[in-house]
């Protein structure tokens, strides 16, 4: 019962012996109590009452407070726009490779490819329309890890942002593998054969941003998911089946390291 303001204040009588004492404030404690208190900071982690959860502005706080839901971590218009206009044309371009003439589908992977001889001629074009499709289709593991990663880089640090680590490790890691194989050509180490291949896909770009979102995780999360993803990689290249590619897989995955303190200093800045 709250005391009331007319009438004399009286001593309240003193609590029976083993009555924890109240953990309130300053205020409710005992005058002399009080002012040996007042000057000692408040315990860590002990919210004040004057915090607590009542009022229009704490329900409204309440109101404005992120709620975690399963689905949220796939991507949606409104939270992650550019990964679901991303998901969105990918998934369209897998279906027209499972539909189409298989001809005309393996033209355009061919015209698409970002090998040595496309790079010289027209390296815009084909950095961008190498970007467009997934190699295995829709259902393959590059294109649930891209929904997955991006999704939570994006929410993290932004579309805008998310996509320049996407294409930086797409274009980076496209150049890395590509060059070296031109100047092999160029010096006689490789066959003039060496200069046209059939490199497209998503690849390089999913890598980047799985080893960008992992600095933006808890220790354990991220040694967890760096560990699984360089361990597939190095698997791959051990078994030497496209040495090219999965080399181009391990600098994707080293450029996403190297871009730690930037998206870090994004995702503060956005937060």
């Amino acid at each position: 019962m709250e005391p009331t303001a007319t009438g004399p204040a009286t001593a309240a009588s003193p609590p029976p012996p083993g009555t924890p004492l109240p953990d309130g404030p300053a205020s409710l404690v005992a005058p002399g109590i009080a002012g040996l208190l007042g000057g000692l900071p408040r315990r860590r982690g002990v919210a004040a009452p004057a915090a607590a959860a009542t009022g229009p502005v704490a329900a409204a706080a309440q109101e404005r407070a992120p709620r975690s839901r399963p689905w949220h971590v796939l991507p949606s218009p409104t939270r992650t726009p550019f990964t679901f206009t991303y998901a969105v044309v990918l998934a369209l371009t897998s279906l027209f490779a499972a539909v189409a003439d298989q001809g005309l589908v393996h033209m355009l992977y061919r015209e698409s490819s970002t090998d040595v001889a496309h790079l010289v001629r027209t390296p815009v074009l084909v950095l961008v329309a190498s970007a467009l499709w997934v190699a295995g289709g829709v259902l393959s593991p590059y294109m649930l890890a891209f929904v997955l990663v991006l999704s939570g880089l994006e929410r993290r640090i932004g579309g805008a942002r998310a996509a320049c680590v996407f294409l930086a490790g797409h274009v980076l890691a496209t150049l890395a593998t590509e060059v070296p194989v031109g100047l092999a050509v160029l010096f006689g180490h490789l066959p003039g054969s060496s200069l046209h291949r059939l490199d497209y896909g998503i690849s390089f770009g999913v890598a980047t941003s799985t080893a960008a979102l992992a600095g933006l995780l808890t220790p354990w999360l991220r040694r967890s998911l760096l560990a699984l993803t360089a361990g597939t990689l190095l698997d791959d290249l051990i078994a030497y089946r496209d040495p090219m590619t999965n080399w181009g897989h391990v600098i994707a995955l080293a450029i996403g390291v190297a871009a730690w303190p930037l998206v870090r200093r994004w995702a503060h800045h956005r937060a």
